[in-house]
């Protein structure tokens, strides 16, 4: 993952705003299976919001887990909704 620097963060902010939350974190939080839809998530959009149901007080410690075991950089938490973002090699938008 590529550094982002804080011009990209503000434009991939902007461009996060009217997106809906793809993911939902509940009361089974951070399994396997969540993992592997985020890395589906994230191939397929870049960009996207993840949305704490549960364990909102555990949620910093929470989006550096998903951060590191998917290699996508935090944008961004404004309440309970954390947006994410990685870069698709593949694909050459």
């Amino acid at each position: 993952m590529k550094n982002i620097t804080a011009s990209d963060r503000k434009n991939l902010k902007s461009r996060a705003h009217h997106l809906k939350p793809v993911i939902q974190i509940g009361r089974n939080g951070i399994t396997p299976s969540l993992i592997s839809a985020l890395d589906k998530a994230l191939l397929d959009h870049e960009l996207i919001k993840i949305k704490f149901q549960d364990f909102k007080e555990e949620k910093r410690d929470l989006a550096n887990e998903i951060a590191e075991e998917t290699g996508c950089a935090i944008i961004s938490m404004m309440g309970n909704i954390l947006t994410v973002y990685r870069e698709n090699e593949e694909d050459d938008k």
